[in-house]
């Protein structure tokens, strides 16, 4: 799979990602995601308080993993440095337009404001090391 591909199958569709984080102690941290393609980033967003939100403060480094199930079964990885925005301006614009793309339209404000309360930080991973398979039981 080219970079482009891989840009186009994170893009694709409502599949959840999978964030990789390194806890204090140096043990591994994963737990699945909301998420949306901007660009030349995978933007999401999370609680301060939360183990991945801890984490990523203390050390920004991260991997997140997305896959396709269904058989001949795909995925896509990226790895970085997170860039983390405390509540910017666009904070609500951003959960929402997020849930958009798990909900529909109908349902995006409800979730978008829901999260808008839950949430503090937007976590942008540029697309630099970005790796990917189709096809992979094939």
């Amino acid at each position: 799979m080219s970079a482009e591909e891989a840009r186009a199958f994170l893009a694709e569709g409502a599949r959840t990602a999978h964030v990789a984080t390194t806890r204090a102690d140096g043990s591994p941290h994963v737990v699945p995601v909301w998420y949306l393609v901007d660009g030349d980033a995978l933007v999401f967003t999370c609680a301060r308080d939360s183990v991945k939100g801890r984490n990523l403060a203390r050390d920004p480094r991260l991997a997140i993993a997305v896959d396709d199930d269904r058989f001949p079964y795909a995925f896509a990885t990226v790895s970085g440095r997170a860039e983390i925005a405390e509540r910017p301006d666009d904070f609500l614009a951003w959960t929402t337009r997020i849930a958009r793309r798990y909900v529909g339209p109908e349902r995006a404000e409800h979730y978008g404001a829901q999260n808008f309360r839950l949430d503090d930080l937007l976590v942008r991973v540029p697309l630099e090391r970005l790796y990917g398979g189709a096809d992979v039981a094939s």
